[in-house]
């Protein structure tokens, strides 16, 4: 199984870029959808998760405020979208998914292959 995350790149500062996130099965409709984010020599951190099952979403305090998540058609694609970027933002950026209706995602059972988004300044 692989989730497949697209949408990143090259953005300038105080920009947006919008990440998607799709997922190859029906059965991903009981799982927990979110996004992680790695910066470069730094640890992985949980950035937002959406609900498949309860449709309740949840941030991590790296981009609260600044990112939305979001469901879209089919019901399995997840998309991210982050405004006011920094070069903080700059990272390699995962989807991942979990069994179950969770808020903030510490693992996931399924990961995608990561989409780099670099913010220059």
């Amino acid at each position: 199984v692989q989730l497949q995350a697209s949408g990143g790149g090259l953005v300038q500062a105080g920009g947006s870029l919008r990440l998607s996130c799709a997922a190859p099965h029906r059965t991903f409709t009981r799982y927990t959808i979110g996004w992680f984010r790695q910066p470069p020599g730094k640890a992985r951190e949980f950035v937002a998760s959406l609900s498949k099952i309860s449709g309740r979403t949840d941030y991590g305090d790296s981009m609260k405020g600044r990112v939305s998540i979001s469901g879209g058609n089919p019901p399995i694609t997840v998309y991210l979208q982050m405004n006011n970027l920094s070069s903080e933002d700059t990272a390699v950026y995962y989807c991942a998914a979990i069994y179950g209706d969770f808020g903030t995602m510490a693992s996931a059972d399924y990961w995608g292959q990561g989409t780099l988004v670099t913010v220059s300044s």
